[in-house]
């Protein structure tokens, strides 16, 4: 004979099966951290650490501001509002009496969107990114192994999409919702700091290639104005070579000088 028992169903529908600070955050920093450790690259951990971090926390954000705003009730908020599971109404106006915690009942107007969804997809998606970027996934050249890697994130972050509403937390458009939230926050985030994974730099961080530019810019201007320093100093040595000494050019004035008086005087002679 099955008997039902309120108090077990109220305790399942409140309870977590996936705890998503652990899928959205640990595993792309585990996965960040090898890549690290493989080929110690300070500019890719510094900026796929920040950018997972821009991803997660503006994605809570605007989850908990249309949470707020919108206040939808979730699926179990039946078992919130009447713990006993027996409904109780104001006799006169026919309102529901809440009779469960202040602070259950709040929560449970807290469906729309999905929090742990919005959460896993904006950290398993950027991770996906990375993942595409690092295998070079978009090379053309049809490797399934790694777009299998890189749907891998998304798998996991469907399954704890389901597992919101297998623990009848949200509905089915409450996870949709979340889902978009985090897919579009998360591929802004990772664009932000990295190319587009089918572009030929798609590998490295912006500031990686930048600094490689900076450093490339900064040595031209110098090995330049070396050669016009060497230029400008062997033309020197050369207009050198060629001024002749300065009692040669007295000598010669003097000579042009006194030529017009010889002539005058050799003319007085003459007649």
């Amino acid at each position: 004979m099955f008997i039902l028992d309120f108090v077990n169903i109220q305790d399942i529908s409140f309870c977590t099966t996936i705890p998503e600070q652990i899928i959205a955050i640990l595993l792309p920093l585990a996965v960040f951290l090898v890549y690290y450790f493989i080929r110690k690259d300070v500019y890719d951990l510094h900026h796929a650490i920040l950018g997972l971090l821009f991803s997660v926390l503006i994605t809570a954000v605007m989850t908990d501001a249309i949470k707020d705003a919108v206040g939808r009730p979730r699926p179990d908020f039946f078992w919130r509002c009447f713990p006993d599971g027996k409904g109780v109404f104001d006799p006169v106006t026919s309102n529901v009496l809440c009779t469960g915690d202040k602070g259950v009942i709040k929560e449970g107007h807290k469906s729309f969107p999905s929090g742990h969804t919005s959460w896993s997809f904006a950290g398993l998606v950027y991770l996906a990114w990375y993942l595409s970027g690092k295998l070079r996934a978009f090379d053309r050249r049809g490797h399934v192994a790694k777009l299998c890697l890189v749907f891998l994130p998304f798998l996991v972050a469907a399954m704890i999409a389901v597992s919101r509403v297998d623990d009848y937390w949200h509905h089915w458009q409450d996870v949709f919702a979340g889902a978009l939230i985090g897919m579009v926050i998360a591929s802004f985030c990772y664009l932000q700091f990295f190319p587009p994974p089918y572009d030929i730099d798609g590998w490295g961080p912006h500031a990686y290639f930048q600094m490689l530019a900076e450093s490339r810019n900064g040595a031209q201007p110098s090995t330049v104005n070396n050669e016009i320093h060497h230029v400008q100093s062997a033309e020197l040595q050369a207009v050198s070579l060629y001024i002749p000494p300065q009692h040669d050019a007295d000598t010669r004035g003097n000579s042009w000088d006194s030529s017009p008086m010889l002539g005058a005087s050799q003319n007085v002679r003459a007649h």
